[in-house]
């Protein structure tokens, strides 16, 4: 199964007696809020659910898989996730 934002928005109104309208703001407010904090370096813990937070990847050097000549791959910072126990538990 797989769920896209309408569909999340549609369960989030279900599930909270809210308005679809009313929904899709609360779920826009939560992906910028999450996405406002991990810009400023910090994170985002939702205690049963997971952390949000940004990784630091170093630089390397890689190859290019068309012309298998060597390239730097610079240092990025990305977002990652890290599952809270809750979350692991109900997948298993």
């Amino acid at each position: 199964m797989h769920m896209n934002k309408a569909q999340m928005i549609d369960h989030i109104a279900l599930s909270a007696d809210l308005s679809k309208a009313a929904a899709a703001r609360a779920l826009d407010a939560m992906v910028e809020g999450v996405k406002a904090t991990l810009k400023k370096n910090g994170s985002v813990t939702l205690v049963g659910f997971g952390t949000f937070q940004v990784s630091k990847r170093r630089a390397r050097a890689g190859r290019n898989p068309r012309t298998n000549e060597a390239i730097k791959i610079p240092a990025a910072k990305v977002p990652k996730f890290t599952p809270g126990k809750a979350l692991k538990d109900a997948v298993k």
